[in-house]
């Protein structure tokens, strides 16, 4: 405390200034202190933030450019970034690649995603990266695409290959011709039956005129009867399904339904055709509607 006493005096008197204990005691401070008590203070408040860059830097050596590892020759699929030290460029992490980690070692994610860590594990520092936009998007290339940073990938990968950037069309699916998902090629037969005690269903395919019945489904292969309760109580519902549809499927097909009161039945026809022309359209005439 003397010796910060003495070097007030010594910088006083070179300013000019009455030196005795006696006469500076009851004066203000001096500029030039206050001035430095300010700088100290300033310093103070900002080594919570100087202590992140400095705690990487201690484990970042002299940059080096010549000692990177160079970039894979097919490009970086998120483009590339500085490393945490600021001396080499490395590859973003990708779509659903791991990030976060802490100084030289930390790895950040590509543009347009976002490091996101577990909330059940909040002392895991590592996450993983995830599209900002988790919406579809149409690309200029005709292509759909299930998010924003897939076209931006996919666009990069197009320049490396000396293609033009692929941008956003539009938000959704690109409009497309309507695709046939599944051709036709199967047909099924459905009956429902109710009853007090609920019934049971069973096929019988007619032959002959309804002289010979045949209970399905037999030996076929491509032909499964299905059944189930409901859907109203005390009511069961039964399905023939045929699968592939040949000429020899053809014929009337019988739904029998019996419980302990009774019994049922309706009958159900399938007739094939060589073409759409071949197909008989019904006018319905306004008795037919009476």
């Amino acid at each position: 405390m003397q010796q910060l006493w003495d070097q007030i005096s010594s910088e006083a008197e070179s300013a000019g200034l009455n030196c005795s204990h006696q006469s500076l005691r009851p004066q203000t401070v001096p500029d030039f202190l206050q001035t430095n008590m300010k700088s100290s203070r300033f310093l103070l408040a900002l080594l919570p933030l100087l202590l992140p860059v400095l705690s990487a830097g201690s484990d970042c050596g002299p940059c080096d450019p010549a000692q990177c590892a160079p970039l894979p020759a097919e490009g970086c699929a998120t483009g590339s970034i500085p490393d945490p030290c600021g001396c080499c460029s490395v590859c973003a992490a990708a779509e659903g690649e791991q990030c976060g980690g802490r100084r030289a070692a930390a790895r950040r994610c590509g543009s347009g995603l976002e490091c996101v860590r577990s909330k059940d594990d909040k002392k895991n520092k590592m996450g993983i990266c995830l599209c900002k936009s988790g919406y579809e998007v149409c690309g200029t290339d005709g292509n759909s695409y299930k998010s924003g940073c897939a076209l931006k990938s996919a666009s990069l990968k197009a320049e490396r290959d000396g293609k033009e950037p692929i941008n956003v069309q539009n938000k959704g699916r690109c409009a497309t011709a309507p695709i046939i998902v599944t051709p036709p090629g199967e047909v099924y037969l459905s009956c429902e039956a109710v009853g007090v005690p609920t019934p049971v269903l069973t096929w019988k395919k007619v032959l002959g005129g309804r002289r010979r019945m045949e209970l399905l489904p037999g030996d076929r292969d491509n032909l499964a009867i299905q059944t189930r309760g409901g859907p109203e109580k005390h009511e069961v519902t039964g399905w023939v399904l045929i699968s592939p549809l040949t000429k020899e499927e053809e014929g009337s097909y019988e739904c029998h339904a019996s419980n302990a009161k009774g019994e049922a039945s309706a009958v159900g026809a399938i007739h094939l055709v060589e073409s759409i022309d071949d197909i008989i359209i019904k006018k319905v005439t306004k008795d037919d509607e009476l």
